[in-house]
């Protein structure tokens, strides 16, 4: 490194609200002649440890007050940490106001986020708003020139063996990196408390939006190996594959975060105190196959069997700990991820057997009614919205045929409705006994769609070895109403015998008489689902 970039470190401020590794940096500043300031709890450590440490206010002379709120808020501690040392007006002012150089600022800032995380009343937030630590990170990261500027524990080993390496300086190239890592830092503080306060005051859509996120990984590739991606998390407090646990396998690309987010999120709908074991199949983020059942492994089976086909190299999410019975199905076909509420030792080492399979836990389901929004980028700008977290286990059905639905049926349109929630529109699924028997996704037409997931449904019974399609008794749902009868005269032939959709079209008396010519019965639910 140039020796030229090189600026020595004889003075540090350290000011730290997480104090791992607290003392061992001190410890080996002090060792290298480093003069150290330091404030509360932070000297108390120092000097607890046999540290030299002089304390802020006594290089100040002037007091900490207000609680705490005052103490680094002065022209020795700001003046000391941006001064120019190349410039001479800079240096005189230094001399006659005997500001002396700050050439190391260590601070992280008070935890507003946990205790936002911990639920904490509105005092207590507003209390951990640190003020004069982003003061100093940002002073510190704007003089990047000459103030090297920590924010991160983890950075603490970094520094000091340039330190150690250079006789006591950094170089230009260090302090740049770490003063881009501050302003990120600030940024993402000052984001959590804006989205914060715009909840308290029940704004939904703030004048300024602010987004933040951390990054987690860098991914090999995005949708397509020519495009570049990583993952952030959020501040989100949620279960998901976000905040999962790997236990093995390759690391997920950016196809395997999308897709088994969709995966997860399905399942969750179903609550396995409700509906018993459920499984959810995903590929490229549409469901394949979903089902409940007696048991896990009677759920995958159902699931599985809807496309055996499209489930290879799919993604599998399980609403239940996994078991060996069930991990002894799936690893019959290669699947990419399997992700669950826990599993089991002995499904842990059927699964050991399939080194690239990814499996990830979560201790818990993702719960379907969170409030949170999401985010579409657009050129030039966002889309945001809030989740579709409607619930749809229960809609409050209007019943418009001449014929009601069976309690049979009754069940299956609302287990089709869960599930086509989740599927892109335009989305058409059978379901019979707790599973889908056929799934058309994604279509222009809803027609397409309507022949394709009976086109499936026909599939899937000769893979079972069985001449009808399983269409035939089904009952049917559609994310979205029919525009014209079309769409339903088409699930009528493929053999449903009950119908599922949200209506409010021009056209829905049309479409009921269509559905009473064949027999049909059909419920509206008020509710439409589109996904895209």
């Amino acid at each position: 490194m140039p020796q030229s970039d090189l600026q020595p470190v004889t003075r540090a401020l350290i000011s730290v609200s997480d104090k791992s590794g607290l003392v061992e940096l001190g410890s080996a500043l002090a060792a290298m002649n480093v003069e150290i300031l330091s404030t509360g709890g932070s000297a108390k450590m120092l000097e607890g440890a046999g540290i030299p440490v002089t304390e802020v206010a006594d290089h100040t002379g002037f007091p900490e007050m207000m609680d705490g709120r005052v103490k680094t808020l002065h022209p020795t501690v700001h003046g000391g940490i941006l001064a120019l040392r190349d410039n001479e007006d800079h240096a005189e002012a230094m001399m006659e106001h005997e500001i002396g150089a700050i050439d190391l600022v260590v601070v992280n800032l008070y935890p507003f986020e946990e205790t936002v995380a911990k639920g904490a009343d509105f005092h207590t937030c507003i209390e951990n708003i640190d003020i004069g630590g982003p003061a100093m990170i940002r002073s510190a990261a704007k003089n990047y020139g000459f103030v090297t500027v920590i924010v991160d524990t983890q950075d603490y080993k970094m520094v000091l063996e340039e330190l150690a390496e250079t006789g006591g300086k950094t170089s230009a190239e260090l302090r740049k990196k770490m003063a881009a890592k501050a302003f990120a830092r600030t940024g993402s503080y000052d984001a959590a408390i804006s989205n914060w306060y715009a909840a308290q005051l029940g704004e939904e859509f703030p004048d300024r939006l602010v987004l933040a996120g951390e990054r987690q990984q860098i991914l090999r590739y995005g949708e397509n190996p020519h495009q570049s991606a990583a993952f952030y998390a959020n501040s989100e407090e949620r279960i998901g594959v976000a905040a999962a646990t790997q236990l093995q396998g390759k690391e997920l690309s950016y196809n395997n975060f999308n897709d088994t987010d969709a995966a997860y999120e399905l399942v969750a709908e179903f609550d396995p105190a409700v509906s018993g074991p459920a499984c959810a199949i995903i590929k490229h983020a549409n469901p394949c196959g979903v089902a409940t059942g007696s048991s896990l492994v009677d759920a995958y089976r159902s699931a599985f069997a809807c496309d055996t086909t499209s489930a290879f190299g799919g993604i599998i999410a399980l609403n239940q700990t996994l078991d060996a019975e069930t991990a002894e199905e799936i690893v019959k076909i290669f699947t990419e991820v399997i992700i669950a509420p826990g599993v089991d030792d002995a499904a842990k080492e059927i699964i050991a057997a399939k080194k690239n399979l990814r499996l990830l836990v979560t201790d818990g389901l993702p719960d379907p009614t969170f409030a949170g929004r999401l985010v579409k980028s657009l050129s030039g700008g966002y889309l945001i919205q809030g989740r579709d977290n409607a619930l749809t286990a229960n809609p409050d059905l209007e019943v418009v045929t001449k014929r009601a639905p069976s309690a049979q049926e009754l069940a299956d349109l609302k287990f089709a409705f869960t599930v086509g929630k989740h599927v892109k529109s335009n989305a058409i699924i059978y379901a019979r006994n707790g599973a889908t028997v056929g799934i058309g996704a994604g279509q222009m037409s809803r027609v397409d769609s309507s022949k394709i997931a009976a086109a499936k449904s026909l599939e899937a019974a000769q893979n079972a070895g069985e001449a009808e399609p399983w269409a035939k008794g089904s009952v049917v749902a559609s994310d979205a109403f029919f525009p014209f009868a079309d769409g339903l005269l088409a699930a009528a032939e493929a053999g449903a015998t009950a119908v599922i959709q949200p209506g409010g079209s021009m056209r829905d008396e049309e479409v009921i008489k269509a559905a009473d010519d064949a027999g049909l019965a059909m419920v509206l639910t008020g509710m439409r689902h589109f996904r895209h």
